[in-house]
């Protein structure tokens, strides 16, 4: 899989609404969903290259899988396949992922510093109904 920074991701004209846990989150910036790409047809990540936040879900249900921040938004993407990088263990995730990988879409969201993707990170946990956490 190799990861695609698209030049205006973060300019995206988009406001999402949601509730999670009471609380409401206003989201602009994110990415449209994508199909997560297949590694064995060399498919294209669009994420990302310096700090951001991501996101995966269920295609056919909605049902969100996990989250998680970056500050190399892409390269941390890739670990959720096996034989990506990182070194955190993370197989039960990445088993997760690959089982229905045609089934799971993502979106992510860049931001202009680490600290700025963390405090964005935390409001996601804070909202909860992710199958995983971080």
């Amino acid at each position: 899989v190799r990861a695609v920074e698209p030049s205006n991701l973060w300019r995206l004209p988009r406001a999402l609404n949601s509730r999670r846990g009471g609380r409401k989150h206003t989201m602009s910036n994110w990415s449209e969903w994508r199909m997560f790409p297949d590694p064995t047809r060399e498919g294209h990540l669009v994420a990302p290259l310096g700090p951001g936040v991501y996101e995966l879900r269920h295609r056919e249900t909605g049902q969100l899988v996990l989250f998680g921040r970056s500050k190399h938004t892409a390269w941390r993407m890739t670990s959720l396949l096996p034989g990506g990088a990182g070194t955190r263990e993370n197989h039960r995730k990445q088993n997760y992922v690959v089982q229905p990988l045609a089934s799971i879409e993502y979106r992510t969201r860049a931001f202009r510093t680490d600290d700025e993707a963390a405090a964005f990170e935390s409001e996601l946990r804070d909202g909860g109904g992710y199958l995983f956490g971080t």
